[in-house]
């Protein structure tokens, strides 16, 4: 069985695509309330979807696969993706390989950044501030069952729903 890894989730039912986490994720890692240097993404395809997107720490992860200066690696625990500022040369091979837009090239230091799950706290911060808890911490199968569940449940409502 592949290595699964714990990531941000986004319940898109309940984002309302405010964009805190977006701010708190700059704060706590750059030190001021700019959305543009945030590690999560907050996506509107208003007005059907609003959703936040991170890293997935993907197990043999593209992005760390694509780095020709070996910048990149994966915890082999946690499965956060670490960069080598010192390798890292901003090339960008990282960003393309990134099926889910998850990495940032900083415009002032011209090296990556990857989201670390908020390291130094015990739980991503942008978690714990999301006012609608629509983030939370999860890996691929409790995703995958939760979503089933919620299909059989929509599939039974209909059932015994009166015509």
């Amino acid at each position: 069985m592949e290595k699964q890894y714990a990531h941000i989730v986004c319940d898109p039912v309940k984002c309302v695509g405010c964009g805190d986490c977006e701010l708190i994720c700059s704060m706590v890692k750059h030190g001021v309330f700019d959305p543009s240097l945030s590690l999560i993404r907050t996506v509107r395809i208003e007005p059907i979807v609003m959703l936040a997107v991170n890293c997935r720490n993907c197990a043999d992860a593209p992005c760390v696969l694509s780095c020709p200066r070996n910048a990149l690696t994966q915890d082999p625990e946690k499965g956060i993706i670490l960069v080598d500022t010192d390798l890292c040369d901003g090339c960008g091979w990282c960003i393309e390989a990134c099926e889910f837009g998850a990495i940032l090239l900083n415009p002032s230091t011209k090296r990556v950044e990857i989201c670390d799950l908020c390291a130094e706290f015990d739980e991503p911060q942008c978690v714990v501030y999301c006012e609608k808890d629509a983030l939370s911490l999860s890996v691929p199968d409790v995703i995958a069952q939760k979503t089933r569940r919620d299909v059989v449940s929509k599939l039974l409502r209909e059932l015994v729903a009166p015509s």
